[in-house]
C-alpha cells in the first residue's frame, strides 16, 4: 500500500501521531510535524513519535541508550526537537507492544534525556522510571498581572511548578494557559513548561499545564512528575506517591530519592496512511513575503 503509515493515539488526552520509521528514511521536516499536529490542516495532535531504531540514528542517542532498542524522536507540536516526554513515552511503548515490536512486561525505551525503562500491564497502562526529579531553584511565573512562585525542576527538559496556596486556589481554572505564561529566559533560556498546582488532600492534587512549544495541553507527563516535585516540597516532604488529576484524567506519580515514576492509561485510536500527495506538500516551508 502507498502513503506514509501512522497511528494516532493518546495518554490522558495529550496525544500524539505515531510515525513508524524503522529504516530511518522518512525525512520529518518541521514543516511536515506542524501540518501533522494542525488540528485543521492534518490530523491533530499535541505532538509526533517517530519509532526508529537508535543503531539508526547514533546522532540523536545519549551513550546510555542501548544500539538495540527503540528511539523515541519526539517533536513538539510546533516542529521543535524535544528531550522527553512522560505520556508520549507511555503511548510509544503501548505502540510497540500492540504491533509486536517488543512483548508486554519491561524494556527500554531511547529518548534524548536518556534510556526510559517502562512497564506496559495488561490493562493498557504504563509506567515509566521517569528518572530523578532534579530541583534546580526558583523562579517565577506571570499570567497577565499576576506573578506566581515556582519552582525549576529538570526532568530531563526544564519545567517551572507554581504551587498555589488556599487563597489562590479557584484561579486555577480561570487562567489563559492558552498564551505562554511570562517567564524569566535568562533562567530558561531555551524556553519552559509551566505547570500550576493546587493540592486538593494528602496525597491528591489538580494540575493545569502550558507545554512550551505547544500551549495548553490536557496532561503532561514530565509536568506531573515536576507538580508533584514542587507540592511535596511545598509540605516539606522528599518523597512520596500522589494521585494528579488533570484536565484529561488521572495518573500516579510516585517520587523517590534517585527517581520518579508515572503510571497511567494509554490509548491507541486509530491508524491508517497518509496520502502521499499530503505529505509531498505537507514537507514544503511556507513562502517567505518579500517585502517592496
Amino acid at each position: 500500500m502507498s502513503g506514509v503509515e501512522f497511528t494516532k493515539g493518546h495518554g490522558t488526552q495529550n496525544d500524539f501521531v505515531v510515525l513508524p520509521d524503522r529504516g530511518d528514511a522518512l525525512e520529518l521536516t518541521s514543516a511536515r510535524v506542524r501540518a501533522l499536529c494542525d488540528r485543521r490542516e492534518g490530523l491533530g495532535a499535541d505532538g509526533v513519535l517517530r519509532v526508529v531504531r537508535s543503531s539508526r540514528t547514533d546522532q540523536l542517542v545519549p551513550a546510555d541508550t542501548a544500539d538495540s532498542c527503540w528511539f523515541m524522536d519526539y517533536r513538539n507540536a510546533d516542529g521543535s526537537a524535544v528531550e522527553m516526554c512522560g505520556n508520549g513515552v507511555r503511548v510509544f511503548a503501548s505502540y510497540l507492544v500492540h504491533h509486536g515490536l517488543q512483548p508486554p512486561g519491561e524494556f527500554v525505551v531511547g529518548t534524548r534525556a536518556g534510556g526510559r525503562r517502562v512497564v506496559v500491564h495488561d490493562d493498557a497502562t504504563v509506567t515509566v522510571d521517569m528518572g530523578r526529579a532534579v530541583v534546580t531553584g526558583r523562579s517565577s511565573a506571570v499570567v497577565g498581572d499576576a506573578v506566581f512562585d515556582g519552582v525549576c525542576v529538570d526532568m530531563g527538559n526544564p519545567h517551572l511548578a507554581c504551587v498555589l496556596d488556599a487563597s489562590a486556589g479557584d484561579l486555577l481554572d480561570e487562567f489563559d494557559l492558552g498564551v505562554a505564561p511570562g517567564y524569566d529566559a535568562q533562567v530558561f533560556p531555551n524556553g519552559v513548561n509551566v505547570e500550576f498546582v493546587r493540592t486538593l488532600a494528602p496525597g491528591r492534587v489538580r494540575m493545569r499545564v502550558h507545554e512550551r512549544g505547544v500551549g495548553e495541553t490536557r496532561s503532561c507527563g514530565t509536568g506531573t512528575v515536576a507538580a508533584v516535585a514542587a507540592a511535596l516540597g511545598e509540605s516539606h516532604q522528599r518523597t512520596g506517591t500522589v494521585l494528579v488529576e488533570t484536565p484529561g484524567g488521572l495518573l500516579t506519580v510516585t517520587i523517590e530519592e534517585m527517581t520518579s515514576t508515572l503510571t497511567g492509561p494509554t490509548v491507541l485510536v486509530a491508524s491508517g496512511r497518509l496520502a502521499e500527495s499530503w505529505w509531498r506538500e505537507a514537507g514544503r516551508e511556507p513562502a517567505v513575503a518579500r517585502s517592496s
